[in-house]
């Protein structure tokens, strides 16, 4: 019984360490970087929890049951997702920051447009971006309009983002079970309780970050955009960190990849 109850205990607060790794971090901040409500950010954290507990359990608990080994290329592949991903939510975010910026009047080809901004308000998220009547208006611009007053479009970010770094993380964490718990329902059991444990520790993480961002934008006029950027441009060059280390460090555009699991 002692057992049983340090493995649960054990899973659950190593889980709620899990959610502090740096790309999780990272990732989770670019995508609350915007929230000002804490009960917003504690569900977005707990979306990405759900997403990084689908994966870990569903692919860990396979290895442990039917001893699957994951080839070399595959792991590296998967680890790589989250360095682009990194690189996806840096982008968005360094985007969001300059279409934020005060509005100037430009010449355009073909005459005068002015450039002029409007508040926007999806959920508890308001923003503004510069907006033209002319019909030049770039596709992504259109695109993150369109997508972004559709509540299931911001609920849905951080659920896959949960999901790709799950992927990345799923090999390290059964092999690790696999060497500690010899039996298979205890080491199953692990893998459920470290989920709870990854969801709850990114719910603290994400409302921390809102109450961060809320505070400085109350302070300071503007300063949370630029803490907002600042978070965009950390997730750019980490992820291109990532993706270096994983292509070419480690090889896997090689003929001789080599992966260790962590």
């Amino acid at each position: 019984m002692f057992t049983l109850l340090s493995i649960i205990a054990i899973g659950f607060f190593l889980g709620m360490r899990h959610a502090t790794d740096p790309d999780h971090v990272i990732a989770i901040t670019t995508i609350v970087s915007h929230q000002r409500s804490t009960k917003r950010a504690a569900l977005t954290g707990a979306l990405w929890g759900l997403g990084h507990t689908v994966t870990i359990f569903a692919v860990g608990t396979a290895i442990i049951l039917f001893n699957l080994v994951i080839p070399v290329r595959l792991g590296l592949s998967m680890e790589l997702s989250v360095g682009f991903m990194l690189i996806v939510l840096g982008v968005w975010n360094v985007i969001g920051f300059l279409r934020s910026m005060p509005s100037i009047p430009r010449n355009a080809p073909g005459g005068d447009t002015e450039i002029h901004s409007h508040p926007h308000r999806h959920g508890d998220y308001i923003h503004t971006h510069p907006h033209s009547h002319s019909p030049q208006e770039p596709p992504l611009v259109r695109l993150d309009r369109s997508l972004g007053s559709i509540g299931a479009y911001q609920l849905l970010r951080p659920l896959i983002v949960g999901v790709v770094h799950g992927l990345a993380g799923s090999a390290a964490v059964a092999l690790l079970i696999l060497a500690s718990i010899r039996n298979s329902s205890w080491a199953i059991a692990y893998l459920f309780l470290f989920g709870l444990g990854t969801i709850a520790g990114m719910m603290v993480i994400t409302m921390s970050i809102a109450s961060t961002f809320r505070l400085a934008g109350n302070r300071f006029q503007h300063f949370s955009r630029w803490l907002a950027l600042a978070s965009g441009l950390v997730s750019l060059i980490f992820g291109l960190f990532l993706a270096y280390q994983i292509g070419v460090v480690q090889g896997l555009f090689s003929t001789h990849p080599q992966w260790t699991p962590r």
